[in-house]
């Protein structure tokens, strides 16, 4: 029985998962606070969007609610696998072309039928290399129930560039670890939350209450383009009757990371080790050399920023990288 109903555990990694923060939006309208999920695929939903999941077939899309539905251990598993909304849009959207639209949480139903049914039937944003027909039979639901594996698997093994696409070489997991010290913006303290911005992409932590020193240890996803720039983070304080206000900011070079990642080839076949370094200096915010390890077969680089244009604050981050070619 334990293979078929999701036990106390298997609840409480589900909603984590759901807790992170790309996952408190619908992964393919943007709107608030979703109860739904596909299974298969490994994205949280909205009731509207969820609708238009079911009306796909289970073949492509197997819909659950996140408080009222059965889970197996194996989907909830699968769901973790995936990594949430940013790690799977970052697959299912590799190749939407510039000036598209995608549809928000106030779209028409017909709207987002369009836009579901090319993502997730047709494919129609993901490599061509890495599109996989399917059928209604059992085997290739089958097949279909595994596309989020296969295609994390294989993305990116056929590297092509197109006109007028985004591609993306990798995913960068930022842990952010916490902050000490941040600037008070309300009475005697401040709500703090972190964003971080890559190309088009925003992604946000968390707000906590009341604290100059907070800790999140909350991982935020970024997919990353063959021509990417520094990640620019900025630190707020969550105000309820007014605009936010900044409390710091800092650009984070991902470059020594990612080309030391890629002279090394696959982290699993070294032990742990240094491989590169961002060096501290006047020209950037950290406060000490940020060292580049090979840590258990994962690319990691700790680092630790001066928040800048703000009178004090230092912020603590981890980040990973996850080449989407291995």
């Amino acid at each position: 029985m334990s293979g078929v109903k999701k036990s106390t555990s298997a609840k409480i990694k589900l909603r984590g998962l759901l807790n992170q923060s790309d996952n408190r939006t619908c992964a393919d309208c943007g709107a608030p606070d979703p109860k739904w999920a596909s299974a298969n695929i490994g994205v949280f939903l909205c009731l509207k969007c969820c609708g238009v999941h079911r009306s796909l077939g289970t073949h492509i899309s197997k819909v659950l609610s996140v408080a009222l539905d059965e889970w197996s251990d194996e989907e909830i598993d699968a769901m973790i696998e995936v990594g949430g909304n940013s790690s799977a849009n970052s697959i299912y959207e590799a190749y939407i072309p510039e000036g598209y639209t995608k549809p928000g949480p106030n779209a028409s139903n017909d709207e987002r039928r369009k836009f579901i049914k090319s993502k997730y039937e047709l494919q129609e944003f993901l490599k061509p290399s890495l599109r996989i027909t399917s059928g209604k039979d059992s085997s290739s639901s089958s097949t279909q129930s595994n596309i989020s594996g296969k295609i994390l698997d294989t993305i990116l093994s056929n590297s092509t560039q197109k006109e007028g696409m985004v591609e993306f070489i990798g995913l960068l997991k930022v842990k952010v670890v916490k902050g000490t010290n941040l600037a008070v913006r309300d009475m005697m303290t401040s709500d703090p939350y972190v964003v971080l911005t890559l190309g088009k992409q925003t992604v946000q932590s968390t707000v906590i209450s009341s604290n100059l020193n907070p800790v999140w240890n909350e991982e935020l996803m970024l997919s990353v383009p063959s021509n990417y720039g520094p990640v620019k983070l900025q630190v707020y304080d969550h105000d309820t009757f007014s605009a936010d206000d900044i409390m710091g900011e800092a650009e984070i070079d991902i470059q020594p990371l990612i080309t030391s990642a890629t002279s090394y080839g696959n982290p699993e076949m070294f032990g742990n080790m240094q491989i590169g370094k961002w060096l501290q200096s006047h020209d950037n915010a950290l406060m000490e050399d940020s060292i580049v390890n090979i840590i258990d077969g994962k690319v990691k680089q700790d680092v630790s920023l001066k928040l800048q244009n703000v009178e004090c604050g230092e912020l603590y981050l981890e980040l990973e990288w996850l080449p989407l070619d291995q």
